[in-house]
């Protein structure tokens, strides 16, 4: 599935500093600042949670260098492939690309294989 750059938080490490440093590692692109986006909340049958802080930049600097993490492309906006991306991503992006704060919530099957029921609000 495609999906930004991300992952866990290093202890005594910020979000932010968490995102930077991810940012860096999976793309080799060096980003200054991050502001914060939104806040996700994801939930599985099985017990399992996650909360992920999402954020985003307008300045970075390098050449994108692929990593074991996947291969890198961009995308138009207007053209991201959302069949081939995670269920959730469809419901919370649209604020993301608007500048709209937003927190969600979403509930998955066991193994978070399929999307049960999802709350996005934005400020």
């Amino acid at each position: 599935k495609w999906n930004a750059p991300g992952g866990k938080i290093r202890p005594l490490e910020t979000p932010a500093r968490a995102a930077i440093r991810e940012v860096k590692e999976e793309t080799g692109l060096q980003v200054e600042k991050v502001q914060p986006a939104g806040v996700l909340q994801f939930f599985d049958e099985g017990g399992h949670v996650f909360l992920v802080h999402v954020f985003r930049t307008e300045r970075f600097s390098g050449e994108p260098r692929p990593s074991p993490e996947g291969e890198l492309q961009w995308f138009p906006a207007s053209k991201l492939p959302l069949e081939e991306m995670w269920e959730d991503d469809r419901y919370w992006l649209p604020a993301l690309l608007q500048g709209k704060p937003f927190r969600g919530s979403f509930l998955f099957t066991r193994g978070f294989k399929s999307l049960v029921k999802h709350e996005v609000v934005t400020a």
